[in-house]
């Protein structure tokens, strides 16, 4: 989270008493003297004082299924080694209890890894001290790694959870915490209450106790993730190979970056075992650097994050931009356009290249395939699937939901998971890591594209030919800002009026399904339709009959109501993409005004 300024000019006793309980846990001297200053200062009257102390201590960070996520400084609002050690200790409470379900027990131990952002490698120490304190076990990475290695990790040693330091592609200031249960999945409900219950019911830090690494590993309780599990991890990505021995016959080069974050090292060592030699590193953004020097934003889909990269490409003349976010988790990817210039694949496309490539080759052995994706990313996927005969799911927004249809799937014995992705550059092939994985799928796209190269093809002309044969999808997604103090009340009518007054058509065309999920109520005009089975959530789906989709939910960190929408045209050859994909782009800004006037958005 980013700390707002607070204008207040009162002293809020809940504030001074946060404040002062965290002066007296805070370890380090430096920190526990600035805070002290500013209630000092608060007390006498000070209004920036006051300001300050409503920003970091007016709230609490909360514990939800990502984990935290925050700036970091001091403050109860904020990341830093207090906020750390008493969501470890939760977290080692809720293993001690068997509360929420969250898997093996606690002597199976906690595998904790971190990567190169500030305070990262500090954070993954107190969450051992305090893990150990209270007689659980750790398997602690000595060196940085990406989130997908450390959920590999907790699956690989049957640990009971595990725990990584990130904020992912959080601005520079932003740390977090995200915790994994025993599948390696990400945490889901009511295994977040359990845990934030227990952070709640945290005593004072100088009652917690706290082990040192040394007594730590003498007592058996502190271990170091062996070599051998990083080798696991690229031996599986190696297995998932679908084009044997593609890169051999079409080699060519690829340029990647890490985005200052931890991903190079994985990525050149599983592309080299793939056959990829020729793999430059934009040498400025190898090295994990959680200053991020280079980029405005450390985001490799943001405007002018590829800027490096791809000035890079034109100079060695490669045929592939790959680039993962600073904890390489996911993956962007650029190709040569048809224009000269350099063209961005938006995470759909990834996702619908990968998907088909999943489909057509994985090899399972016989059993029924699975494909899952988010609600708010695009249908194609589930007109791929049902093609090919396969299982196709769509869940929740958020990775944690596609790995536990998987779960759920491979648990019923009714099919097995082959691939997985959301529209954010979140992607998983084959079920190795229960999370997305961007040094997989970063393997995975340069080996299609080597086997589509060897018979003359490149990707543009694979989408182009997905698009032929299931139909073209055009998306786009905007917000309607609701700021202010009435902004959370205007979001809420928002949603409620669209619930008492659900459209009838968009933009003339008749809405024939309507699904509400915070009920998993669903009209059909057919009647056909059946509910998802989904956890209730405040989204809903309209599609008309055209088959155009529109979706509404309100975002879940900023004061916004948020649309998505994607219209499906049929094509009946290559030379019509252009033209028909012009053509919808103009109905899509057709469909958003309209929905404006209606909402009164405008």
């Amino acid at each position: 989270m980013s700390l707002e300024q607070n204008a207040t000019a009162e002293l809020d006793p809940v504030q001074l008493s946060r404040a002062e309980a965290y002066v007296v846990d805070e370890p380090d001297a430096g920190v526990r003297a600035q805070v002290e200053a500013m209630i000092a200062s608060a007390r006498v009257g000070g209004r920036d004082a006051r300001a300050e102390l409503a920003n970091r201590f007016g709230q609490l960070l909360e514990f939800g299924t990502a984990g935290l996520r925050g700036s970091i400084g001091p403050g109860t609002a904020c990341m830093n080694r207090v906020v750390i050690m008493r969501a470890a200790w939760g977290l080692a409470r809720a293993l001690l209890a068997s509360d929420g379900g969250l898997g093996r027990p606690a002597s199976a131990g906690v595998v904790i890894g971190f990567d190169g952002r500030r305070l990262s490698r500090q954070f993954a120490e107190d969450t051992a001290a305090i893990l150990n304190g209270l007689g659980v076990p750790v398997h602690l990475f000595d060196e940085v790694v990406p989130t997908p290695l450390c959920a590999f990790a907790v699956r690989h040693l049957q640990a009971a959870a595990g725990a990584m330091v990130t904020a992912s592609h959080n601005p520079p200031e932003d740390n977090g915490f995200k915790v994994y249960q025993s599948t390696g999945g990400q945490i889901i409900a009511p295994q977040d209450a359990a845990i934030a219950g227990w952070i709640d019911r945290a005593p004072p830090l100088r009652e917690m106790r706290r082990v040192s690494p040394f007594a730590a590993a003498v007592a058996g309780l502190r271990h170091a993730v062996a070599p051998e599990v990083v080798a696991a991890w690229h031996q599986a990505m190696a297995s998932c190979s679908m084009h044997p021995g593609a890169a051999a016959a079409s080699n060519f080069p690829i340029v990647y970056t890490a985005m200052h974050g931890v991903g190079a090292r994985h990525v050149v060592m599983a592309l080299r075992t793939a056959g990829f030699d020729g793999v430059a590193c934009v040498p400025s953004q190898t090295e994990p650097d959680g200053a991020f020097p280079t980029v405005a934003f450390p985001n490799p889909e943001e405007k002018g994050a590829l800027d490096l990269a791809l000035a890079l490409a034109d100079e060695v003349g490669a045929e592939l931009v790959l680039a993962n976010d600073p904890d390489a988790d996911r993956l962007a990817v650029a190709v040569p356009g048809r224009d000269g210039g350099w063209r961005p694949l938006s995470g759909n496309e990834v996702g619908w290249l990968l998907g088909a490539d999943a489909l057509e080759h994985f090899d399972t052995g016989g059993a029924r395939k699975l494909v899952v994706t988010t609600i708010v990313s695009s249908s194609l996927l589930g007109r791929m699937a049902r093609a090919h005969g396969a299982d196709y799911a769509e869940v929740l927004t958020g990775f944690k939901w596609l790995a536990h249809a998987g779960e759920r799937a491979a648990a019923a014995g009714r099919s097995r998971f082959v691939f997985g992705y959301e529209e954010a550059i979140g992607y998983e092939v084959g079920g190795i890591v229960r999370d997305k994985d961007g040094v997989h799928a970063a393997v995975r796209l340069a080996e299609l594209t080597a086997f589509l190269r060897a018979s003359g093809q490149s990707l543009l002309d694979r989408l182009d030919a997905l698009a032929l044969r299931y139909g073209l999808p055009v998306g786009d997604q905007w917000s309607a800002r609701m700021g202010g103090a009435d902004g959370i009340a205007r979001i809420a009518a928002t949603m409620a009026r669209l619930r008492r007054e659900p459209l009838r058509d968009l933009a003339g065309s008749p809405v024939v399904l309507r699904r509400d999920l915070a009920d998993d109520s669903v009209w059909s005009a057919d009647g056909s339709a059946q509910p998802l089975g989904m956890p209730p959530a405040n989204v809903l789906i309209y599609v008309d009959a055209a088959g155009t989709r529109l979706i509404v939910r309100p975002s879940g960190t900023e004061p916004k109501v948020k649309f998505y929408i994607e219209t499906l045209a049929k094509v009946q050859s290559v030379g019509d993409i252009d033209a028909v994909r012009a053509a919808s782009r103009e109905r899509i800004v057709e469909l958003r005004r309209a929905l404006d006037e209606a909402l009164s958005l405008g």
